[in-house]
């Protein structure tokens, strides 16, 4: 059976039917399952933390958390019903939903990256600097199908670059840390809070950090998304998961250690230096500028269909999905409920690379801090060399 059919004849039941009502004491919970986009780290730290507390279960929920395999992945297992929630790319869901045009299938819920972590990392001893135009000639390691990769035709578009502008070296996503190292390559793509472990090693002195937020390429990243069948049947249960993820997500950005505590909790494998570190950049496009006045959570309008626009014309899609079809901010909780805490910027990162690397925390630290540029449009590329020169630090 061709999986568009496949799809389009899964009962409702499939999500719902081993959902119980929650019992008005709470004796009875209603289990989800929600899917990452990939491992665990601490990019998710909030949603341990809304389990470990108790979060879920306060709302009725007996929420299971499991691994994902990527974005494309976690909205197929939504849309399958194998899953009734899953963190998955809203550019990936606009192509799905460009494929699977009609009654939506698969809804973001709460926009939880407020700005996608897109960034191309290069070495400052290759000529590499904060100005895209550096990259020109030079060799990018990425993934052979990636988000940021994908992405670069509209940083191209925004700054009047060609879009071979540099050449792609594909190199799978274990091996990026490594060719960066040799030298094999120039620069590499990376989900910004994913570069910890480069700058584990090697001095993030010695390398330049290129965010497509500062080309004016204001992208949408990862959201909560929710099978269309389980918002229509059982809105309760998504507004409740919403709620108790949301009140989780605020105390993470106001204290982000007991965050990173359940993360290792789930994961005792992983470092909490590390995770910690990583928190603290995933927490700039988390809470990026927008969410002061918006609130955690919420898109606007007119940067989503902004954004169709760009992924349908970067892809070469057929159709171009209603804004409104995409995200459904029904369920959200109320702005109030949604509002960062005190927000001064994100936490500094830890000092916790010893020398020689002991730099990465000044470095790093002034990066976590420093606001995004206007997001109010679309900037051009003299206004983005400008704030870039006058604004970024220099050593990354």
């Amino acid at each position: 059976m061709q999986r568009r059919q496949f799809l389009a004849t899964l009962p409702a039941a499939c999500a719902l039917g081993a959902l119980p009502r929650a019992h008005a004491q709470g004796k009875a919970l209603t289990p989800l399952k929600f899917t990452l986009d990939f491992r665990v780290t601490g990019q998710t730290g909030p949603f341990f933390l809304a389990q470990q507390k108790g979060y879920y279960r306060d709302e009725g929920l007996d929420v299971t958390i499991d691994v994902g395999a990527g974005s494309v992945a976690s909205i197929t297992r939504v849309a399958s019903g194998a899953y009734q929630l899953g963190l998955g790319d809203m550019s990936a869901l606009i192509e799905f939903a460009a494929q699977y045009p009609g009654a939506p299938k698969v809804q973001a819920v709460y926009q939880y990256y407020n700005r996608a972590p897109f960034v191309i990392i290069g070495r400052k001893d290759r000529g590499i600097t904060t100005d895209f135009a550096s990259l020109k000639g030079k060799k990018v390691a990425a993934a052979a199908v990636e988000s940021t990769r994908r992405a670069w035709p509209m940083v191209a578009r925004q700054l009047g670059l060609p879009p071979g502008h540099f050449a792609w070296t594909t190199t799978e996503f274990s091996a990026r840390d490594n060719v960066m190292v040799r030298g094999d390559v120039d620069a590499a793509t990376y989900f910004h809070d994913s570069a910890v472990s480069l700058f584990a090693r090697m001095k993030p002195q010695d390398l330049s950090v290129l965010r497509y937020t500062d080309a004016g390429v204001n992208l949408y990243g990862n959201a909560i998304l929710a099978a269309s069948s389980l918002i229509a049947e059982r809105p309760e249960v998504v507004a409740a998961f919403l709620r108790a993820s949301n009140r989780a997500l605020v105390e993470s950005l106001a204290d982000p250690a007991a965050a990173m505590a359940a993360t290792l909790q789930r994961e005792p494998i992983l470092e909490e230096k590390v995770e910690s570190a990583r928190w603290a950049i995933t927490a700039e496009y988390v809470a990026a500028p927008d969410t002061r006045r918006d609130g955690l959570g919420d898109v606007r309008p007119q940067l989503l269909a902004q954004q169709v626009d760009q992924v349908a014309q970067t892809l070469d899609l057929k159709v171009r999905p209603q804004p409104e079809a995409l995200f459904n901010r029904s369920l959200l909780p109320a702005q109030a409920a949604r509002m960062a805490k005190a927000w001064g910027g994100p936490a500094p990162c830890p000092a916790f690379f010893c020398p020689p690397n002991r730099a990465w925390m000044s470095a790093t630290a002034a990066t976590c801090a420093r606001p995004f540029p206007s997001q109010t449009g679309p900037a051009n590329a003299a206004t983005v060399r400008s704030a870039r020169s006058s604004s970024r630090p220099t050593a990354h």
